[in-house]
């Protein structure tokens, strides 16, 4: 059996090519740090995700993650609680029993606060790992609110149906989103008569330099109140909405930008507020807008939202 010959020069050549791969390699990771590092990530965001994942099963779009499927297929039997992942060890994990979670009866539940979205699909900057194979529309703002407000006793619920499934269905445009805002009120209102709050979360579509304000060092995504003048409750929802503003201006001065007053021709002038007169329109941040600086003025809101209703 006859040796195999490698010449001097292909061993050279063989080792020329792993020390490149290994430069390449060693490279590769150099910038990824440095890129991670320039991309701002902060301690909020962990704060961000245990509120996403604590809500994954309420948005479609969270759930249709490949993140979260792929969590749910290895940890099926923590998938009622998969914020666990944050905080939880292996051994923890494993031995993790799922509790029977106590079913409430629509008639025994009395929520307070309802959160919608008229324009759901308005969308923020991804900017981060938390918002992997996820978009983070203005829904993000929903679930923060919602967690807030029900950690502090007033009982909260989201709309998750589809606006855009609504405007399919009856042939009508997007202009038309607020009609179909309308029929969710309506229901949800039959649904749950202890409604008393409405809160409808947009987003602006002005650039970062017209939506962002530091305040002690930390970034916001400025906010913004809307009144339509064009109806009945147009005085009442403004006094509510003016306490609010001026509750944010106290307590997080520069984080809201006031209150827009829109009326005439071209414009709709009602946004629903004649359905009640604590309908609140707030715009949080603008399309350039990292998750961060949402959370920032989304609990900055919660927090000035809560002492106003409580005063009242």
């Amino acid at each position: 059996m006859k040796k195999r010959f490698v010449s001097k020069s292909s061993k050279k050549r063989v080792k020329f090519k792993i020390v490149i791969f290994f430069i390449i390699f060693i490279a590769s990771i150099i910038i990824s740090f440095y890129l991670l590092s320039k991309s701002k990530i902060k301690i909020d965001d962990k704060k961000f995700i245990n509120i996403l994942i604590a809500n994954w099963n309420k948005d479609s779009s969270i759930k249709d993650s490949i993140f979260v499927q792929k969590v749910a297929s290895v940890f099926s039997n923590i998938t009622d609680s998969p914020n666990l992942l944050l905080e939880s060890s292996y051994e923890e994990l494993t031995n993790y029993k799922s509790n029977t979670k106590k079913i409430i009866k629509q008639e025994e539940y009395s929520p307070l606060i309802y959160i919608y979205n008229s324009h759901q699909t308005e969308e923020y900057k991804a900017t981060t790992f938390a918002e992997f194979s996820i978009n983070p529309t203005v829904m993000m703002a929903d679930y923060i609110l919602q967690d807030v407000f029900n950690k502090n006793n007033y009982p909260t619920i989201v709309e998750e149906r589809s606006i855009k499934n609504i405007l399919n269905q009856n042939n009508w445009k997007y202009v038309y989103s607020y009609k179909a805002s309308r029929l969710l009120l309506e229901d949800s209102k039959f649904s749950y008569p202890s409604l008393a709050y409405f809160i409808d979360v947009h987003r602006d579509s002005l650039p970062k330099d017209k939506t962002t304000v530091e305040v002690n060092g930390k970034n916001y995504a400025r906010t913004i109140f809307l009144i339509g003048l064009e109806n009945q409750n147009y005085q009442e929802n403004l006094d509510f909405t003016t306490l609010l503003n001026n509750k944010m201006n106290e307590k997080y001065p520069g984080v809201s930008k006031g209150i827009y007053q829109k009326g005439g021709a071209g414009v709709n002038g009602i946004y629903n507020q004649d359905f009640s007169n604590r309908v609140i329109l707030i715009e949080i941040g603008g399309y350039e807008n990292t998750t961060s600086e949402v959370l920032n003025s989304s609990l900055a809101f919660s927090d000035c939202f809560m002492e106003v209703i409580k005063e009242l």
